[in-house]
């Protein structure tokens, strides 16, 4: 591998960690209703496992509703039964065409536990971010060792390759800071 290729390779592993952990943010529930909360449910839709987003429409018409309108009408009551299975903690409402999903309030120490789940997933992407600098570095290295890389292209690789590690570590900060004011805003 060369200089470029390394590079490349691990700024795209980089982002999809951040993507990983984005997707895992928009998950969580901060006590107003959005689409994210529930589009990653799983669904047995004729016998496969389906996102619920791929079958249904979902909204948000007030802050603390989510409305689930399916695409197909029978399968109201197979989406009924994967969000109760799910773990998001909120009873669907069914009138055998939509699925109205009330979000109840966080409580205090609800909201504390999603703060501290956020920082778990966060340091998560922190190592995974890492790894991948590890991973690159190792390129590096064997790259040098074998000739296809000198010294000074392999120390600017690896200065190159900690400075997109500590901009992808301030990106998984910043949106960190940004679930955390949110979950305990009231």
């Amino acid at each position: 591998m060369g200089y470029d290729e390394i590079l490349l390779d691990a700024e795209e592993r980089m982002e999809k960690a951040i993507e990983v952990f984005r997707h895992e943010l928009r998950s969580m529930r901060t006590g107003r209703a959005h689409a994210g909360l529930i589009e990653g449910i799983r669904i047995d839709y004729y016998g496969s496992p389906t996102p619920l987003k791929n079958i249904a429409n979902i909204s948000a018409p007030e802050g603390d509703l989510l409305v689930v309108k399916p695409f197909d009408p029978s399968s109201v009551s197979a989406i009924e039964k994967g969000i109760l299975k799910s773990d998001v903690g909120i009873t669907p409402q069914s009138d055998g065409k939509l699925i109205r999903l009330k979000v109840p309030p966080l409580s205090e120490e609800r909201r504390k536990q999603l703060v501290a789940r956020a920082k778990d997933v966060a340091e998560e992407a922190r190592v995974a971010v890492r790894n991948v600098r590890r991973d690159a570095n190792k390129h590096c290295e064997q790259a040098e060792k074998d000739g296809g890389m000198s010294q000074d292209e392999s120390h600017t690789a690896k200065e190159e390759i900690q400075k997109l590690t500590k901009k992808i570590e301030g990106t998984v900060d910043d949106d960190l800071k940004k679930k955390t004011s949110e979950l305990m805003q009231v």
